[in-house]
């Protein structure tokens, strides 16, 4: 199976305004064309339709714009790029901190690192 395939934003994401405004229409458009239509007869799904495509495209229209300038002026959608940045400088200050493991696997019995990476002799020259 193929992996999914990441992008970075830079602004704007406009797929999710696509599919937010495609929720949103429906959960708050088709309550809202449901109530309009009690008020006019509808005799046909001929009508039905028509006032379906009248009442409705308003709605998306409306619903769109409104979520574009909110993903604008928040910049949603864009995958929390912000949060992300305001956690690298915790995130360095923590790793200077804690101590390195491959750096404790090449220090000898003092606590001193080897310089080249060799076990370390003692002072018979056997190796420790």
């Amino acid at each position: 199976m193929q992996p999914v395939e990441r992008a970075e934003y830079e602004g704007v994401d406009y797929a999710w305004v696509m599919q937010t405004t495609f929720v949103v229409t429906i959960l708050v458009g088709a309550p809202a064309a449901a109530l309009l239509s009690t008020l006019v007869t509808l005799e046909s799904w001929g009508a039905r339709a028509a006032f379906a495509v009248r009442v409705g495209a308003p709605i998306w229209f409306v619903t769109a714009v409104a979520v574009a300038l909110y993903a604008k002026r928040a910049e949603a959608g864009d995958g929390g790029a912000g949060t992300d940045d305001d956690a690298a400088p915790d995130e360095e200050a923590d790793s200077d901190e804690e101590a390195d493991p491959d750096e404790e696997a090449d220090s000898d019995d003092d606590g001193d690192p080897t310089e080249d990476g060799e076990p370390s002799t003692n002072e018979s020259g056997k190796r420790d």
